[in-house]
């Protein structure tokens, strides 16, 4: 949380909420669109049942919600999981990314709340769906809504989206990260591999290796164990050989993704790097963007349609910070 009595006292219009598997990030956006205060929590979905989700909002804003009038939260992510808050059934591609008009409205017991839920996207052949980067998806096309060409989305899921017209028009979803952090924790590997430091020549050396021969995987995987017991594998190199090795795999599953496209990797820090650097390696120019603006851009880009009167005639946003009407005493 950012705090502070400047934060406490400005006028909230909405709040923005991405809510993850484990993590719940919540922005409080000012009527100029600007963000006044930006809270965390960790409890994500897996933590909670459906019914845990509004006590949770109003754990982390209660004391800020008006005594009169109605505060909107857009959220995205897994609140519209079939295992969430409720679920926001999936939008088939090719498709824009879904906005508030195929929003799930969630009902509160609190009246001064109104909750919408963006839905993720799917695919039918193959088999894909997504939550959560669709809305990193939709903040990036508002941004640069003429863009053709392919996202990256790394992660515990790295995504791969083609978008075209300003439509998703196919992706994928690879597990790299996911297996990356099962292989360091579970497997034997876990006594060769460093959790800080980095190899970048080794890591650019194994994902060459990967993608001249994924079908060695499995050999490749073992060899780090070996080495660290044969010859002294440093940690921190067996970690970026690790990584080589997966990403090396998961760009030559990708090529016709990436190769000769305009690639705009949505993330930031080591990973946003580490993929940058395997696809330049490949010839490609790819350019990295923040995940978390696109995020929140993507949240705007819905509130941008909401009315400023819900259904009810009950006026929406323009409530104070601190939980009072503009104009109005607090008690």
């Amino acid at each position: 949380m950012t705090g502070g009595t400047e934060a406490q006292m400005a006028t909230v219009d909405w709040v923005a909420a991405d809510w993850g598997t484990s993590h719940l990030r919540l922005w409080l956006i000012g009527r100029d669109g600007r963000v006044i205060d930006r809270l965390d929590s960790d409890r994500g979905m897996a933590s909670l049942a459906p019914e845990g989700y509004e006590p949770e909002i109003l754990r982390l804003i209660g004391d800020r919600l008006p005594a009169g009038g109605v505060l909107p939260v857009i959220c995205c992510g897994m609140a519209g999981a079939r295992q969430g808050w409720a679920e926001a059934p999936y939008v088939a591609v090719p498709a824009a990314p879904p906005g508030l008009a195929e929003a799930r409205r969630v009902a509160t017991r609190d009246p001064r709340l109104t909750v919408f839920i963006l839905p993720g996207m799917k695919q039918q052949a193959p088999a894909e769906v997504m939550r959560g980067e669709e809305t990193q998806i939709a903040g990036f096309l508002a941004a640069e809504p003429d863009f053709d060409g392919v996202l990256c989305l790394p992660g515990t899921h790295c995504k791969w989206v083609h978008i075209s017209a300003g439509e998703v028009v196919s992706f994928r979803t690879a597990m790299t990260g996911e297996l990356f952090a099962l292989l360091g924790t579970q497997s034997v590997l876990r006594h060769s591999l460093g959790t800080t430091g980095w190899d970048d020549a080794a890591f650019a050396a194994a994902v060459n290796e990967a993608m001249a021969q994924p079908a060695a995987l499995a050999f490749n995987l073992f060899s780090l164990r070996a080495r660290s017991l044969l010859s002294g594998l440093a940690p921190e190199t067996a970690r970026a050989r690790l990584s080589g090795l997966l990403i090396g795999m998961e760009l030559a599953a990708a090529r016709a993704y990436w190769l000769g496209r305009a690639v705009v990797i949505l993330a930031e820090g080591g990973i946003a790097s580490a993929y940058g650097a395997a696809l330049a390696a490949q010839g490609a120019a790819p350019r990295a963007v923040d995940a978390e603006e696109m995020t929140l851009g993507g949240l705007r880009a819905a509130r941008a349609t909401l009315g400023g009167p819900d259904a009810a005639g009950t006026t929406l946003g323009g409530l104070d910070a601190a939980g009072a009407t503009p104009g109005k005493d607090r008690t």
